[in-house]
Formats: C-alpha cells, sequence, structure tokens
C-alpha cells in the first residue's frame, strides 16, 4: 500500500489496497499518520480493516445532495430497517420529530449511534411507545467532517447496542480559517420552506487548539393537503376506502347509522373549510341499506407531513498542551430546537369513568342504546395551530479528559463523557367528562343491561361548537422526559506492544464505569382515565455499569494479521444484575500489494432497554382487523371491505424486569480488490444470528395469531395447532365483549426466540481522468439471502421476505454515484434503488393469490444532482436537486389506510431544490 502526501489537505476517504507504484515514483512517498478507525481503538494506517467499513466525507454528502443527517443514512444501503417518517401517527404519539437509522433491519435499538467515538443520550421517549433508541436527526450535519459506518457485531469494542453496527459521526477537529455555509430550500410543488446557515471556525496557539461551530435553520411545515396524492380519502385506491370521514356520526346498538337528514349536514357545511356534507357507506344504514352521517373527504389532509423546526446547533473542540506531554481535550455540543407538527384532529366518542370506551349508552330522548362519534374541525379549534403537537428539545453532551504518554511507547487516556437530552412535549387533548357533559349532558344513571343513562336530543351533536365551548373542554398533556448517559473511562494503547518477524504487535485496553437513566415525566392526569382515548403509562430508571476490554493487533506474517477482543461487561438495576462477556477476532490476509482478503466473527450482547423494563402499564387506543369475525362472519370479503376491518382497540402495555439479554454471533467474510491505481471494490458476506431478541408484540399479529388459533388454519390454509405456544399466548392476549366484538389486547415486551440476517455487501469506487474533466464514478449494493425470524422455540421459522409475512423490509438496496470536476465546475448525479417492497395486503398479512394480482409494490427509483460553481479560492455556490424527476410514492391498489402509501420508505415531497452559497475567510482554499 503506497500512500503519498496530496499537496492539499481533504477529508478522509476510503483507502484502497494499493496505488499504482509507477505513479507513486513520481512523488514523494510518505508515513501516513495513524488514525483511529471505528471498530478498533489501535491507531493504525489503514482504515480498511478485517470488518467491512463504509466512509462518507462531507464533500460526498454535500455533491450527492443530502442535506440532513437521516438522508445521508438512508441512502445507505446497509440501512435496511423500517423506521417512521416525520408524518408517522406512531411517531407523533410516542416519539414527535425523532428519526432513526435500523442497520441490517433489527430495530434501532442494535444500532450504536457514536459521535467522535462517544456514546450519546438516548431520544428522552421510546421508540413506538416501546424501546429507547438514538435521535439522529438533532446531529449537525453541516459540522460533520465525515461518517464511519461499521456493519456487524462490536460489543467486544463498543459493549452492549453494537449488535447490528456502528455509525460513528466525527466533527471537524482542525481549525482552518472561518467558513460560512447559507442554505435555502424550497419544494417544486409548494410548501416545506428551508433555511440554514452555519459558520465554523477556529485559532491555533502553540499550546491552545480551539475549533467551534454553530448551526441555525429553520423549516416550515409541509402539509398533506398540499399535496395531490393525499389530500383527500378520495385518493384512496378502492371506492370503499374513498368514503369520506365520519366527522359528525351516530349510530344503534347495532351500528346501523341514524340518518341525519340532508338539512342537518347542510347546516354544518362552512366546516372544514367547506368541505363537509351529506354522506353516506354503502350497507352501513337500518338493514343494510346506505349508511348516512355528515362527513368529509378533505378533513384527512391535515397532518403534516415534515415538521415545522427551528433551531440551533452549537459545537467545539478544545485542547491544551502541558508541558510533560500531558494534554487537555474537551469536546462540547448544545443543540436547542423546536418543533411542530399535525398528527389529526381531536375527537369524542362517549368515555366511562373507569376508561371503557366501547361508547355506548342508553338515550332517553330516543328509547335506544345510540353510539355518538365526533371529530373537531379547526373552525372549532381556532386554527390549524392550536392542534400543533409540540416538542422543545435540549441537547448537551461534554467529553473532557487528558491524555498523554507512559515511557517511550504507551499512551494512556482518562476521559469524562456525559450527555443528556432533555424534551418539552405537549399534545392536544380532549378532556372526557368535560366532553360527555357537554354533548351528552349529565349522566342519570344506569339501565339494567349496564348502559349509563343520558337525556341527549340528537340536536346536540349536530352543531358547530363556539370556540369558547371547545376551549372548555380542549386541554394540553405536557411531558418533561429527559435521558442521560455518563462515562468514565480509562484508555492504554501501546501500537509497538512487542515485536514480531512480520512486525509490531499492538494493544488497546479500558476500563469503563457508567450509568444511564431516563425518565418519562408524563402529566399525572395522562396517567389514569382523564383524557379522551389517552392513558398512558409512566417509566423512569436507571442502571449502573462497568467494563473492561482488550485488544491484540498481530501481524503473524507480513500479508496476514490477526485481531482480536475480548471484554467483560456487567449491568445492576432494580435489584438484577446482567454480565456477559464478549469478544471478537478478525484476519486480514494480503496475498498481493492489490488484494485484501478479510474475515471477522464476533458475539455481541445488549441488555434490556431501560423502558422494555421500567415501562408502568398505560392504555392507548389503537385500530385492528377482528380477522376473527372477517374470516368466520365475511369469508371471501376482502379485508379492506370487510365490516369489521377497522376496529377499534384498547392496547394495554406494562414493562417486564424479567427480560434476559440479547445475545448474538457475527460473522464476516469478503475481500478488497484494487486491479488498478484507480479501480477499487469489496465484496463482503454478512451474517447476524440474534438470540433472545426483546420485542414488543405486534398487535396485528396477535390478532392474526387468535384468529388462525381459533379457526385451526391460516388464511392460505396451513394447518394452525391450537396448543402451541404461539396460540396458547395469543388467546390468553385479546379481550372481547360480550357480543364477541373485539375490545383490547394486552402486548409486552418478551424475549423472542431468534432472528437471523445474512447476505453481500458490494462497493466499488473508479476515477478516470480525461481532457475533458476528471470522473469519479461509486456504487453500492446490498442483497439480503435471508432474513427470518421466531417468536417461540418450537414455532415455525418465519421468512420475513415471503408474502404476508408481515414484515416491511426490503432484499436489495443500491447507490450509485457518478462526478465530474473541471477547473472550477463540478456536477455529481446519485441514484438509489430501493428494492421491492410487500404490498398493504401482504404487509398485513391478508393477501390472497386467488384474488390476482401481486403481492409486492416494485423496485423504486430516486435521483439526486447537484452543480458547483467556485467564483475563486475563497467562494462557491451549489444548486442541488433531490428526487430530480418529481417522483411520487408508487400506487398500491391495496392501500386502503391513509396517506394510500407506505410512509416508512416513500413521501410525497416531491422534487426539492437547494441554493448554497459558501465562503471562507482566511486558511487554505476551499
Amino acid at each position: 500500500m503506497a500512500i503519498v502526501r496530496d499537496p492539499a489537505p481533504a477529508p478522509a476517504a476510503r483507502s484502497k489496497p494499493q496505488a499504482d507504484a509507477g505513479a507513486a515514483a513520481e512523488r514523494p512517498v510518505v508515513e501516513l499518520e495513524s488514525v483511529q478507525v471505528t471498530g478498533s481503538r489501535i491507531p493504525r494506517a489503514q482504515i480498511e480493516g478485517p470488518a467491512p467499513i463504509t466512509v462518507i466525507t462531507a464533500q460526498e454528502i454535500k455533491a450527492n445532495g443530502f442535506t440532513t443527517v437521516p438522508d445521508v443514512l438512508r441512502a445507505m444501503t446497509q440501512n435496511g430497517g423500517e423506521t417512521q417518517s416525520q408524518q408517522s401517527a406512531s411517531g407523533a404519539d410516542f416519539s414527535p420529530g425523532a428519526q432513526q437509522v435500523d442497520l441490517r433491519g433489527l430495530g434501532p435499538n442494535h444500532t450504536l449511534v457514536l459521535v467522535n467515538g462517544r456514546r450519546i443520550a438516548d431520544f428522552p421517549m421510546p421508540f413506538k411507545g416501546r424501546s429507547n433508541f438514538t435521535d439522529i436527526s438533532n446531529i449537525p450535519l453541516g459540522m460533520v467532517e465525515r461518517i464511519e459506518i461499521l456493519t456487524g457485531s462490536a460489543s467486544a469494542i463498543y459493549g452492549s447496542d453494537a449488535i447490528s453496527g456502528v455509525v460513528n459521526f466525527i466533527l471537524k477537529k482542525q481549525a482552518d480559517g472561518t467558513t460560512v455555509d447559507l442554505r435555502l430550500g424550497d419544494t417544486d410543488r409548494g410548501g416545506g420552506e428551508s433555511f440554514n446557515l452555519s459558520l465554523s471556525s477556529g485559532f491555533s496557539t502553540d499550546r491552545f487548539n480551539a475549533v467551534y461551530g454553530v448551526e441555525l435553520l429553520s423549516q416550515r411545515p409541509l402539509w398533506a393537503y398540499e399535496r395531490a396524492v393525499q389530500d383527500s380519502t378520495l385518493d384512496a385506491p378502492t371506492a370503499r376506502s374513498r368514503a369520506p370521514r365520519r366527522v359528525f356520526l351516530r349510530t344503534n346498538w347495532y351500528d346501523e347509522y341514524l340518518d341525519p337528514g340532508a338539512a342537518t349536514c347542510a347546516g354544518l357545511s362552512q366546516l372544514n373549510d367547506g368541505s363537509t356534507y351529506y354522506a353516506s357507506r354503502p350497507g352501513w344504514g337500518i338493514d343494510g341499506e346506505d349508511g348516512y352521517y355528515c362527513g368529509s373527504d378533505r378533513s384527512i389532509g391535515y397532518g403534516t407531513m415534515t415538521s415545522r423546526r427551528k433551531g440551533v446547533n452549537s459545537y467545539a473542540s478544545l485542547s491544551y498542551s502541558f508541558d510533560g506531554g500531558i494534554d487537555w481535550f474537551a469536546d462540547v455540543q448544545a443543540g436547542y430546537h423546536e418543533l411542530a407538527m399535525f398528527r389529526d384532529v381531536t375527537q369524542w366518542s362517549f368515555q366511562a369513568p373507569d376508561g371503557n370506551e366501547e361508547g355506548y349508552f342508553y338515550n332517553q330522548a330516543t328509547d335506544q342504546v345510540e353510539y355518538w362519534q365526533r371529530q373537531f374541525t379547526p373552525e372549532e379549534m381556532g386554527g390549524l395551530d392550536r392542534g400543533m403537537i409540540r416538542n422543545r428539545q435540549k441537547t448537551f453532551s461534554l467529553n473532557t479528559g487528558f491524555r498523554g504518554r507512559l515511557g517511550e511507547a504507551w499512551d494512556w487516556e482518562a476521559a469524562l463523557s456525559h450527555s443528556q437530552y432533555q424534551s418539552t412535549i405537549s399534545w392536544p387533548q380532549i378532556v372526557a367528562s368535560r366532553a360527555n357533559d357537554l354533548l351528552l349532558g349529565p349522566q342519570l344513571g344506569v339501565d339494567e343491561d349496564g348502559f349509563p343513562i343520558f337525556n341527549a336530543d340528537p340536536d346536540r351533536l349536530y352543531r358547530p361548537l363556539t370556540r369558547a365551548e371547545y376551549d372548555s373542554i380542549a386541554a394540553r398533556t405536557t411531558y418533561t422526559p429527559k435521558a442521560r448517559t455518563d462515562t468514565l473511562s480509562l484508555t492504554l494503547t501501546n501500537p509497538e506492544l512487542f515485536s514480531m518477524p512480520a512486525g509490531d504487535a499492538g494493544f488497546a485496553g479500558t476500563i469503563e464505569v457508567g450509568n444511564q437513566a431516563y425518565a418519562l415525566h408524563p402529566d399525572p392526569l395522562a396517567t389514569q382515565y382523564y383524557y379522551y382515548s389517552w392513558r398512558d403509562s409512566d417509566g423512569s430508571g436507571s442502571r449502573d455499569r462497568w467494563a473492561t476490554a482488550g485488544e491484540l493487533r498481530l501481524p503473524l506474517l507480513e500479508s496476514l494479521s490477526l485481531s482480536t477482543a475480548a471484554r467483560y461487561d456487567q449491568y445492576r438495576y432494580d435489584g438484577h444484575s446482567i454480565d456477559k462477556v464478549t469478544w471478537s477476532s478478525g484476519l486480514e490476509w494480503r496475498p498481493l500489494d492489490s488484494l485484501l482478503v478479510r474475515g471477522s466473527y464476533g458475539t455481541a450482547f445488549r441488555a434490556p432497554d431501560l423502558h422494555y423494563v421500567f415501562s408502568g402499564e398505560g392504555n392507548l387506543e389503537s385500530s385492528g382487523s377482528d380477522y376473527y369475525r372477517c374470516r368466520t362472519e365475511e369469508p371471501g370479503v376482502d379485508i379492506a371491505d370487510c365490516s369489521f376491518g377497522d376496529e377499534g382497540v384498547i392496547v394495554t402495555r406494562a414493562g417486564n424486569r424479567r427480560l434476559n439479554p440479547e445475545t448474538s454471533k457475527s460473522y464476516t467474510a469478503g475481500f478488497v480488490f484494487s486491479p488498478l491505481a484507480n479501480l477499487d471494490f469489496s465484496l463482503d458476506y454478512f451474517d447476524i444470528d440474534l438470540r433472545n431478541q426483546v420485542q414488543d408484540l405486534r398487535i396485528d399479529g396477535v390478532l392474526q395469531d387468535e384468529a388462525s388459533c381459533r379457526i385451526g388454519r391460516r388464511v392460505d390454509g396451513t394447518a394452525v395447532d391450537p396448543n402451541s405456544p404461539t396460540c396458547i399466548d395469543a388467546l390468553a392476549r385479546v379481550r372481547r365483549s360480550n357480543d364477541g366484538g373485539l375490545y383490547g389486547v394486552f402486548v409486552n415486551p418478551i424475549n423472542i426466540a431468534r432472528e437471523r440476517t445474512s447476505g453481500i455487501d458490494f462497493s466499488t469506487h473508479y476515477r478516470l481522468e480525461t481532457d475533458i474533466g476528471l470522473f469519479r464514478f461509486s456504487g453500492n449494493y446490498t442483497w439480503v439471502r435471508r432474513h427470518e425470524s421466531q417468536q417461540y422455540t418450537g414455532d415455525s421459522v418465519e421468512d420475513q421476505f415471503a408474502v404476508n409475512s408481515g414484515f416491511d423490509i426490503p432484499r436489495t438496496k443500491a447507490s450509485a454515484s457518478v462526478s465530474w470536476e473541471k477547473s472550477r465546475w463540478t456536477a455529481t448525479l446519485h441514484g438509489e434503488r430501493l428494492g421491492h417492497l410487500p404490498n398493504s395486503d401482504s404487509y398485513s398479512q391478508v393477501y390472497d393469490p386467488e384474488d390476482g394480482g401481486s403481492p409486492w409494490i416494485g423496485a423504486t427509483y430516486r435521483y439526486n444532482a447537484s452543480l458547483q460553481y467556485r467564483f475563486n479560492e475563497r467562494a462557491q455556490l451549489s444548486l442541488s436537486v433531490n428526487n430530480l424527476f418529481d417522483k411520487m410514492p408508487p400506487r398500491d391498489a391495496t392501500a386502503t389506510a391513509y396517506p394510500y402509501y407506505d410512509i416508512s420508505w416513500f413521501d410525497a415531497t416531491g422534487r426539492q431544490f437547494y441554493l448554497q452559497y459558501t465562503h471562507k475567510f482566511g486558511g487554505k482554499a476551499l
């Protein structure tokens, strides 16, 4: 490997196994300074090692048109898991504004996120109300020098969490003048305008070095009604799903719609921006006639696709050299962000004081059992802004310590790392008892069948509320969650521990002591049956940990190196103790200067998430398909058209303090080959076998299992043993009312038996110099050979790529870039391919091959383009276009749930433009 010094420094890039010897002879060969690479604590000269690492530099990030950290990581082909978008209802309920990375599709909590090699605090609210995770949306992209992604187990180096991989954000460390970046963004179809201003600078003396930066950002919301593909229910794929929303609905005990009359709805026509009208649904009226109600097909478009965000990030890296060879260092980050998003309008139906949401009551005014449902409109609420979910975030991280040298070869570092994440989050709510009183009047007792009695004139339901009336029943529930992590560490490294015939052996050892804590701090009223359809759980807890680890790098032969590491971790919490030894080993064989053959094997573990352990019991209102009644009472009817296909479900959840730690085994094998000085490619096989994985049971999965277990077979006819562990468990979790209707589902975290994934990563880079300019090509491709899971020992193994699997992950992802440089100009075209995904029916496990059609959404392509012009050595202008061809989400004829496409992978933002001006004062040229 010939290393040559460039005439001007450039961001760290992927190392090549070989440079052409003839080209190298033209410039002096020098020794490359040792660097520490993600996945090892031993400094070394080569970035390529026994485990595959992907590096993307700040220059590449800008050229490929990425404007946020989530955009960068979404393009990584190894990032194959289903995460939440900004328009996710679950995200709005549980983790407003946060975004995740999910390497290998094993869940965001199995990817370790580091900043400058240090852990940062989790987002203080749990992902989908379940597990802790790291929010990547607040990491300041303008201050990132490069991102290193290691895929595979790394617990032997970093401890718990690093099961599927590590994402390490390396921030700028060297002072080089002052750089100002101003970026403006807009969308071709309107809405979602953005502004970003960043400044980075620094200075140095003989002893002191400082690098600091600040980033200001502002993002306007993009509303769903601003995109034609999802601005109304008329965008739905089937006639039944195009029915207007039920803004005002009244039914009898048999769930038959009670006709309000056209005149009544006409008196409400000004609501929802004039879109409320006399609507009907076939078959929902008395004796199977059309069912009439007052509805709106446009009120469904009130949600935000992109959150409103205003914020500031700041960063400083400081160091000071004392006499005696001791250095002090400190990395400080602080951020403040205000986010707002709109999930949906507030709603109401009768909720009993004990939390029962079946909603039926005996109405003396009509002498029958009735059910009333009401959605409150923007005109009644006082505008959409009053329905916003608001999140005020404060982040702070400090890593400080001293480093020096013992003797001639031993380097030491003692460091204290502290990171915290605080939020103040408020959701709009309806106070159940106040709304009951306003819309139904006082309760007059209970009838002989147990129904509460009211004397409620239907006119009370069919009238707009005044602003004062709405304010009398509305409230905001506010949480102040907080998460933190603290670590004290001592690390010793010696790249020349002892000599071997082929070279010096390197060693790194570390001792860590730490504490991690979180607390949700919910509104006390939110843990009671106070707000309509919102009884949340509390959660708080902490754990102590300590660990010791050692890593050894041995040059066995001139062409063969062995790396090995071992680590012992112990966690203590709530009277429990979990300890684990993990180890890893890797081989690097260089039979040719241009060829690296490599392989690695490692064990890993993950202590259960704090929220999985300490979550209290709580309820939330969700919806689900009553597969049992659909399959027995309406056989042959598509689930989207089944009368029981969209039932309200009360989900009860609680933590589990008897969870076991997760464990995994992982190995990789592959090679890096550089047949030419300007060409390299790599091919690596990966395999991760995860045991005792902690997961919340999926509501839909439980309901599917309950139906199959009751009937004795699956939808495809496969026999099901009702005495199997899964059936026994599923039948105990589903609650039904006296008439057999679906009422509630109990879920909690459990250790499932197994999850396993394997596949291939391919990467290539090519550099071509021509008379018309310099061309650079790069490509990345990931093919997942298998992804399987097993819930309980003894259950069948589920193929997550199979039809009706209930999983939403792609088998293949690919990306490619081509750039051109000539004089002052640089242009880049970046493309991404997402392999086929299950359609909505297959994801819901109700696809029937006899219905015809494919169970898949075909592969999709997206392109970004950028053009840069350097006015001089100090000034540069860039234009980026994301989603160059303005592609909308692929159509799915089975996606009958709003917004009628898969929001985990797609959005309807459309083409985006970003204009960026960069100016540098002092230092080296741009």
